[in-house]
Order: C-alpha cells, then sequence, then structure tokens
C-alpha cells in the first residue's frame, strides 16, 4: 500500500487503523502476511484464504503445476519450480495448513494434489 498510494508507512498505518475501527476493511492474517479486505461481506473465509494464498507466486506456480498434472511431487515440484526441496516442502507446508493441498503417502513419495473443495475458488481468484 506504501508503495501504490505513495504514503510513507506510518500515514498508511494510521488510515488502515481507522477504517478498521470504522469496521470499513477486514483483516486476515496469514501467515506472517496481514491483508485486508472491504468490509461488506463480498468474500467469506474460504475466499480470503483462496485470494491470500494466491498473492505468493511461488504458491501460483506451485497450484498450477499440480492441477496441470505435470508435477504432484516434492522432488518433481524443486525441479520444475527451480527451487531446492526444502523449499517446497516449507510452501507444501504452509499450503497444508490453510487446507489447500492435500497429501497422500506412497510408498516413499508423497503425492501432493490440489484439495478439490477449492479447486473452483481457485479458478475464480488464480
Amino acid at each position: 500500500m506504501v508503495e501504490k498510494t505513495g504514503l510513507v508507512r506510518g500515514k498508511v498505518r494510521h488510515h488502515i487503523n481507522i477504517l478498521e475501527v470504522q469496521n470499513k476493511i477486514e483483516v486476515h492474517k496469514d501467515g506472517g502476511k496481514i491483508r485486508y479486505f472491504e468490509n461488506n461481506s463480498t468474500y467469506d473465509e474460504e475466499e480470503r484464504k483462496i485470494i491470500s494464498a494466491l498473492q505468493n507466486v511461488t504458491n501460483q506456480r506451485i497450484i498450477s503445476e499440480i492441477q496441470n498434472g505435470k508435477c504432484n511431487t516434492n522432488s518433481a515440484l524443486a525441479h520444475e519450480i527451480g527451487v531446492s526441496r526444502a523449499t517446497i516442502s516449507w510452501y507444501m507446508r504452509t499450503l497444508k495448513e490453510v487446507e489447500l493441498i492435500n497429501e497422500e503417502r506412497k510408498g516413499k513419495n508423497i503425492i501432493y494434489r490440489v484439495n478439490p473443495s477449492y479447486e473452483n475458488l481457485i479458478e475464480k481468484y488464480g
């Protein structure tokens, strides 16, 4: 918001606090990030969760690769996206916490799938 408005961080924080006190915005905490939504019941909790997760480019790529059927294991995703397996594991832990990804163990491999409950919302906001 600071970059988009050209205002200093303190002034942005001040105005956000006013909007929050007046119930004009809703706050959605996602790990270490805070997202703000207009408080007019436009988005339910599931939609806010999806929108927040899809703000991250790596999350978008992971979900896309899984949906396209190209990659569904840690190693394959790491290779395709160009990051370490540990990095993929971190992202997958986050995506599993918000229930966007399901996992199934097959032998030594963990197979990842997009949670079917959220496929329509991912399509809508992805």
